[in-house]
């Protein structure tokens, strides 16, 4: 068996490591489902050690091994998954409770929701110090500093 792993490996396995070669690391991507396992090492083989069970949350690809990404999460608890249960969709968590998402990128701007922490939302565009997110059908600017799912060099204009 394990010859015929190490035979696929070097006929397929080429490609599938190419694959991800062209993505920067780190990176914030999200949980594709509402149940993912976390493993100890890339390969199912493994042990999980956590599974987290929250549908879009962002989370952050620190490395790559053939079709497995380590990831983390934003209370630091990392783990290995298979790249079939992550999403390209850029999702940010709310992390303070009662933030209020404004109508415009300014601290004087109208509220139009106050959100509670551990919220996620759809982030859509980031002018300086404040993104743009879609959290709960509300459209809206929130500082930079209250979310998690975003480096702050992305997006700099």
């Amino acid at each position: 068996m394990l010859i015929l792993k190490t035979v696929f490996l070097l006929i397929f396995g080429v490609h599938v490591l190419q694959a991800g070669q062209n993505l920067p690391l780190p990176r914030f991507v999200s949980l594709r489902s509402g149940e993912v396992n976390l493993r100890v090492g890339p390969g199912s083989e493994y042990p999980v050690e956590w599974i987290f069970k929250y549908e879009k949350m962002p989370v952050e690809v620190v490395r790559e091994f053939g079709v497995w990404r380590k990831i983390r999460n934003f209370e630091g608890v990392e783990g290995w998954v298979h790249q079939s249960m992550l999403s390209g969709a850029r999702m940010v968590m709310i992390m303070e409770d009662g933030v209020i998402l404004r109508k415009r990128p300014e601290i004087e701007a109208s509220g139009l929701a106050r959100l509670a922490s551990a919220v996620v939302g759809k982030l859509t565009e980031c002018k300086g110090d404040w993104c743009r997110l879609q959290v709960e059908g509300y459209k809206g600017w929130l500082p930079r500093a209250k979310i998690w799912g975003v480096y702050e060099s992305e997006f700099k204009n």
